[in-house]
């Protein structure tokens, strides 16, 4: 092989500059980008634990709440019942059934009522099917709660009557001269339907997987959607645990398979028991991939006109080294004139590191953008429709009582045209926190498009909606603002699930009521039909 072919093989390994600098802007912009999508997958990541993890707890929160209120309603109906027998020592026992079973069928409270006398004797019982009146009692937790004279709460335990997994609740009798003469106790069967059923619902599985249950305060499971797991001992795990405790709290928890949850727990007051609302990890991270895949699609497309742009400055960097890498080789070999060297390359790599950094900078406002743009309504603060229609379809799925409230500016485009939209925009951000300030901060304030705005009111009876949809309609037309004259607005109310059964249904009737309000004069506001 001559001279000349082994140089020739040489150059064609080397790396042309122009290949070079497109490779090194490729590999800079990959990299950024890699350490955009980490850095923004963490934050995301970070961001909805805590989101979810508030939210269960929350939502345990409020169901200890409720637990706590109907245990203390329990208690109370037994206290009222024992205090009755105190003034009627002498009812006859037909009347006595009776009173008990319009105890218990009237309230719901309880499967079944037993008074027990002094001397462990049952006395009358509703329903007469669970035993015989004047025999002795014969449970543990029946013979506790006559030797504690004091109202009492057993730990859960299989009837030998009735052989249902059930716990005991008594209030103590006491004659008018104070002596103790047994006690009345109410049975709630944890296996049928019972009044937790009633209030938390049969199965309390949503759509991505969530899920409630209650333990006792020795960590048995009270209340599960699984039927068969209630009764279980599930004192092994260490969210039990706490609660047994009388903790609170939230925290991501790994069950006994291995499974990964973020979970919410509240202590209940009342009984000792607790509740537990747990989310399975996976939804957090399908909304992570859904993250990462948005952004990857929004930046491709510059990514690409990056390129483009970046290889047309390499080669337009690279022309002067190429002219005289050219030059330099002829020189020896024949004349070659030197053309005066030009300083354009400097502004080059110059325009080059402002076009990475620029488009750095694009990424980062387009991502911060579209993530404040899937929550926020950019004008007014509040909620925007994408948040609101999410919310209104979850609280449908979970069967969630609401109210929803429906409210537009009266005469808005009058407004606009006199005074500009700018001062329009002034009038949507004085509604706006005049919304705020009438609503409780448990509701949901959202903008749902130009002048209309939605406000979504949890275990909201419609009366107490219209009283709310009033206080907004009255606040704004007393109140002072930059325009110096009267705005006032329009209301429509609806209520689920006794106006619609769907959210789209439930916020048409809600509009239809708003128009009507429009139409009977403005500055009013109507209940949907």
């Amino acid at each position: 092989m001559s001279l000349l072919h082994v140089k020739q093989a040489i150059q064609k390994r080397k790396v042309s500059l122009t290949t070079l600098m497109i490779g090194l802007v490729s590999v800079s912009v990959l990299l950024m980008l890699t350490i955009l999508l980490i850095a923004s997958y963490q934050s995301k990541k970070q961001a909805l634990y805590e989101t979810t993890l508030t939210l269960n707890l929350s939502t345990a929160s409020k169901m200890s709440m409720t637990m706590d209120s109907l245990f203390e309603s329990m208690r109370s109906s037994l206290k009222n019942a024992a205090d009755f027998y105190s003034l009627n020592s002498d009812m006859k026992q037909s009347d006595s059934g009776k009173y008990l079973d319009l105890i218990r069928n009237s309230s719901n409270y309880f499967n079944s009522i037993v008074v027990v006398d002094e001397n462990g004797v049952m006395r009358t019982l509703s329903p007469s099917s669970i035993g015989k009146a004047g025999e002795p009692i014969k449970t543990a937790a029946a013979k506790e709660a006559l030797a504690s004279r004091k109202p009492y709460l057993s730990k859960p335990y299989t009837s030998a009557t009735t052989k249902n997994l059930m716990v005991f609740i008594s209030e103590p009798l006491f004659d008018q001269k104070g002596v103790y003469r047994g006690y009345i106790g109410g049975s709630l069967y944890l296996q049928q339907n019972n009044v937790l059923n009633m209030i938390f619902g049969n199965d309390n599985l949503d759509h991505n997987g969530s899920y409630f249950y209650v333990v006792g305060s020795d960590g048995h499971l009270m209340y599960d959607p699984d039927k068969s797991q209630i009764g279980k001992d599930s004192t092994s795990n260490l969210i039990v645990q706490k609660l047994i405790k009388g903790q609170s709290g939230q925290e991501l928890a790994v069950d006994e398979v291995g499974v990964k949850w973020l979970a919410g727990y509240s202590y209940v007051p009342e009984n000792q028991w607790g509740v537990v609302v747990l989310s399975p990890i996976s939804i957090v991270k399908e909304q992570l991939n859904n993250h990462i895949q948005a952004i990857l699609l929004y930046t491709l497309i510059p990514f690409i006109l990056l390129m483009l742009v970046t290889t047309f400055l390499a080669r337009r960097l690279a022309k002067p080294f190429v002219t005289l890498a050219n030059i330099v080789s002829k020189m020896g070999k024949e004349e070659v004139p030197i053309p005066a060297m030009k300083h354009h390359w400097n502004r080059e790599a110059d325009l080059l590191t402002s076009t990475v950094i620029l488009a750095m900078n694009g990424i980062k406002t387009e991502t911060d953008r579209l993530t404040q743009a899937a929550m926020t309504d950019a004008l007014t603060g509040l909620n925007n429709r994408r948040t609101l229609e999410t919310i209104m379809k979850k609280w449908i799925e979970e069967k969630k009582h609401y109210s929803i409230v429906v409210l537009d500016i009266d005469r808005f485009k009058t407004i606009n045209d006199t005074y500009g939209h700018q001062e329009g925009d002034r009038v949507l951000q004085h509604l706006a926190d005049i919304v705020r300030f009438s609503v409780s901060p448990d509701d949901l304030c959202s903008r749902y498009g130009g002048e209309e705005f939605v406000v979504l009111l949890p275990n909201a009876a419609p009366h107490v909606a219209f009283e709310t949809a009033e206080r907004i309609r009255t606040t704004m037309a007393s109140s002072e603002n930059h325009l110096k004259q009267m705005v006032t607005v329009s209301l429509g109310v609806a209520q689920f699930p006794s106006h619609a059964q769907t959210a789209d249904e439930l916020f048409l009737l809600a509009d239809q009521a708003l128009y009507k309000a429009k139409h009977a004069g403005r500055n009013k506001t109507v209940m949907a039909d």
